[in-house]
């Protein structure tokens, strides 16, 4: 399948001051994947390191961070020759190896030339303490699961793809109901690159679900074995707490679903072990709708979202017979996985801030308010088909957005100063 980080790779390849590149993403999210196709497609050879597989490469940057005798050493163990110009050297779980982050600082400053690709769980590269960070000596690049634009491409429908990018919402009112069932499906089936390929082979529900069992089942492992031993129990409560904290009406993360009792102070190295992993999203409240929306956040105040929908969605046990029943799916868990759909969606998108707004006493709630392009943008996320909403009408008569939007399952429609955006159209505006 495609990947429209492909893109962002070649801009990387073609950047006159390019620096060695870290990709960064939660776990079986498509890095390795995505480095060899990089490699694959743009350069005429490739090396491939896996640090954490090859023992033959432990001790590459412990002598000297020499780069002619770095680069030597690894010519003569794959038996390949590195031409600066024309081989992609990727470093594949380089948190594995004492020195691996750091080299990269030294192939920046004596050695640009070469175009190094660097990638590893979060779950290492955010926990290592042994080895300092090249802090400004890399680029980065951030990759999540598949957003519905890729997963409508990887179905073989690139043109519905493209006439959404492109608005063409008279032309798409005769496949509206298609597009609702593959975002139906979407929120099962989730973007996670093995359950989008399972689904596409076999179409089979069952199959895919088993994969997304797999990822979780590894996510939980991964949560012992790496994490400090002390959080690891809260690290589980806050995770298993996920699906509870979204089927609220009132979507704020709440301590007291965790346990009774439980404190900020507790479980804040929790939260932001899972943040820093990738394996959730975060959304704070800000209190104004101005820019910088950063400078307007509360920081006790915020949601938290998994990684995935169609995780989600599998945590909560949802039967793919949902999916038949029209369009009861959005309204599940009180329009958690609309909510969800739309995170990932802002996420993959790269939006500047992602937040939502509450006035003081909270009677009053803005799903989503994003900053893009110097801009402030309110999104209203309902998960049926009655569009009336009282805090989003008196949120546009206080602050008067350039351009706000209502995402729902019903077709494209425009009003003065508002947007109603069916929600398989959100990347449109993005």
């Amino acid at each position: 399948m495609k990947r429209d980080a492909l893109n962002g790779l070649l801009v990387w390849k073609q950047k006159k001051d390019r620096k060695p590149l870290i990709i960064r993403g939660a776990r079986q999210t498509g890095k390795t994947w995505l480095m060899k196709e990089f490699g694959h497609t743009c350069f005429k050879d490739t090396v491939y390191i896996n640090f954490e597989n090859e023992p033959r490469f432990r001790q590459l940057f412990e002598e000297n961070y020499n780069i002619e005798r770095i680069i030597n050493t690894i010519q003569l163990h794959t038996d390949k020759t590195i031409d600066a110009r024309n081989t992609l050297l990727i470093f594949d779980e380089i948190q594995a190896v004492a020195g691996g982050l750091t080299s990269l600082k030294y192939f920046c400053e004596d050695a640009p030339q070469y175009a190094v690709v660097a990638a590893g769980s979060l779950l290492g590269i955010s926990l290592h303490e042994n080895q300092s960070f090249p802090v400004g000596k890399v680029n980065f690049l951030d990759l999540h699961p598949l957003s519905f634009g890729e997963f409508l491409q990887a179905c073989g429908k690139e043109k519905l793809r493209e006439a959404i990018e492109n608005r063409q919402w008279e032309s798409l009112a005769v496949f509206h109901e298609e597009l609702l069932r593959y975002v139906r499906t979407y929120l099962y089936v989730g973007g996670m690159p093995e359950a989008v390929q399972t689904w596409i082979d076999t179409q089979d529900y069952a199959a895919v679900r088993e994969i997304q069992s797999g990822i979780l089942v590894s996510y939980q492992a991964d949560f012992s074995k790496h994490a400090p031993h002390a959080q690891v129990p809260r690290i589980n409560m806050v995770w298993d707490s996920l699906p509870a904290q979204l089927a609220k009406e009132n979507k704020k993360f709440v301590y007291g679903v965790l346990r009774e009792g439980a404190r900020a102070k507790d479980f804040e190295l929790a939260i932001m072990w899972l943040y820093d992993c990738g394996l959730v999203l975060k959304s704070h409240r800000v209190s104004a709708p101005r820019l910088p929306l950063k400078a307007y956040q509360d920081m006790q105040v915020f949601k938290l979202f998994m990684v995935d929908v169609g995780l989600l969605c599998a945590v909560t046990g949802m039967e793919a017979r949902t999916l038949l029943d029209g369009n009861r799916i959005f309204t599940e868990f009180k329009g958690a996985l609309t909510e969800q759909f739309v995170m990932q969606e802002l996420t993959c998108a790269a939006c500047d801030y992602i937040g939502y707004w509450t006035n003081e006493r909270s009677t009053s709630e803005v799903d989503f308010i994003i900053q893009k392009g110097g801009k402030v943008i309110p999104i209203e996320v309902k998960s049926g088909e009655n569009l009336r909403s009282r805090s989003f009408t008196q949120f546009r008569q206080t602050y008067n957005p350039e351009q706000a939007y209502k995402v729902s399952v019903l077709p494209y429609r425009e009003n003065i100063g508002i947007e109603n955006i069916p929600l398989y159209g959100i990347f449109s505006i993005l």
